[in-house]
């Protein structure tokens, strides 16, 4: 039996994500689907600092109703001991969902002329990213803002050059985040020089037995 993803957003809103968790071998479900066997939360704009205690001075694409909704699911599908992965702006819904904050603008991590920049990082030994793709390697990058004081639990496992925590694991839960896009680094849109992002969906899909 294939697991069945919950994709928070609309049918064909998130295609990237869709294609990637269905040639992974997913049913991907939108809607409430909280009886899923995991939650994918995608990319997106900023979340209000409001959800993690601090004044707002550098977010952008800010959508409320999308960060409470997150947020809840988020929490319900942990409270559940359900898998959850967050990718990007889904890394820091599941750090803020933990009661973590977020640095709400880093220099050097955007887009270079509308598309992705590339940039090294490092994994912790023994790690699940260690273990997909090896202690060093290379990402791409299209965030400005960026884990801050981590959420009960969560710790870092992946690290790009100037010390921001681009990869997290929980200690106890199935849950696990990603700054950077493996939905854009499978099929053809993977660059000669990055790892394989298939290979972090099919990872996650092996943690969410149907």
């Amino acid at each position: 039996m294939s697991p069945h993803i919950l994709l928070v957003g609309r049918p064909r809103q998130f295609p990237n994500y869709e294609r990637a968790l269905v040639r992974a071998g997913a049913v991907v479900r939108f809607g409430d689907g909280e009886d899923c066997d995991g939650l994918l939360l995608p990319g997106g704009g900023d979340i209000h600092p409001d959800f993690y205690g601090q004044t707002l001075r550098h977010c952008c694409q800010i959508d409320r109703e999308r960060d409470q909704r997150e947020l809840e699911l988020c929490r319900c599908f942990l409270a559940k001991g359900k898998a959850v992965l967050g990718i990007c702006r889904g890394m820091q819904v599941l750090n803020v969902a933990l009661g973590g904050t977020l640095l709400q603008h880093v220099e050097g991590h955007g887009c270079i002329r509308g598309r992705d920049g590339l940039h090294a990082v490092r994994a912790q030994s023994g790690s699940f990213l260690a273990q997909l793709y090896g202690r060093a390697f290379t990402v791409n990058t299209a965030h400005h803002q960026a884990l801050d004081q981590l959420g009960t639990g969560l710790l870092p496992v992946q690290w790009a050059e100037d010390g921001v925590v681009e990869g997290v694991a929980h200690q106890t839960l199935p849950a696990w985040g990603v700054q950077w896009h493996p939905e854009r680094l499978e099929e053809g849109g993977r660059k000669w020089d990055t790892v394989n992002g298939a290979l972090l969906f099919s990872f996650f899909l092996d943690q969410c037995p149907p």
